[in-house]
Parts: structure tokens; C-alpha cells; sequence
């Protein structure tokens, strides 16, 4: 499986932005991409303060280069990038070893347990 990351730097800026992402998954982005075609997982992670991150797993490599390119020429206009003020400090294409799911299985939410 292949993968991507996509994160922007939340360095320096108040915590009013991180709620602002968090508020941005729960009531739009978690909707689009629950059931889209060639993405197998999307994770949304976060360290207030330090980095928000769209974590994907796509079905082929196809799928990937076709969601970056898209990616990569709306970036300016990406609701995370609107959201921080800023475009993404990284943009990083990975693939997938393994995935062992444990007893507690994931649940799908847009807003997790804290």
C-alpha cells in the first residue's frame, strides 16, 4: 500500500487554530473522505502547538500521485492551509509495510477521545 503526509507547522500560533482544525474534520473533512474512491485510510493527527497532519493510505500508487497532484496544485487554496495561514511544511509520500489492527479496533469519528 502506498501512503502520504501532509502537515503544516502550528509553531507559534494560538491554540484557537488547533480547535479550529479540529472543529474543520469533525463538521467537513471527515465526510469527504469517509468512502472515497482509492483511499483505503485517512488519519488526522495533532500536536497542538507543533504540527497538524493528514495521514493517507491509498489503494495503488496510481490513486496517491493522482490525489498529490491534485493536492499540490490547490494548495494555497486547502482549507488547512487557509486554516494555519500558512501552506504545508511537508509533503511526503511513503509506502505502507504492515497494519496490525488490535483488540480495540478502531472505530470511525471524526473527534476523537481525549
Amino acid at each position: 500500500m502506498i501512503g502520504l503526509s501532509v502537515r503544516w507547522s502550528l509553531e507559534g500560533l494560538p491554540d484557537a487554530v488547533a480547535e479550529e482544525l479540529a472543529a474543520y474534520v469533525e463538521s467537513t473533512s471527515h465526510a469527504r473522505f469517509t468512502g472515497m474512491s482509492g483511499l483505503r485510510q485517512k488519519v488526522w493527527r495533532m500536536r497542538r502547538g507543533e504540527w497538524f497532519e493528514g495521514t493517507y493510505v491509498f489503494a495503488t500508487l496510481a490513486d496517491r500521485e493522482a490525489f498529490q497532484a491534485e493536492l499540490e496544485a490547490t494548495m494555497a487554496d486547502a482549507p488547512g492551509t487557509r486554516i494555519v495561514g500558512a501552506p504545508p511544511v511537508l509533503v511526503e509520500p511513503w509506502e505502507l509495510v504492515a497494519v496490525a489492527e488490535g483488540w480495540d479496533a478502531l472505530t470511525p469519528t471524526a473527534r476523537g477521545e481525549r
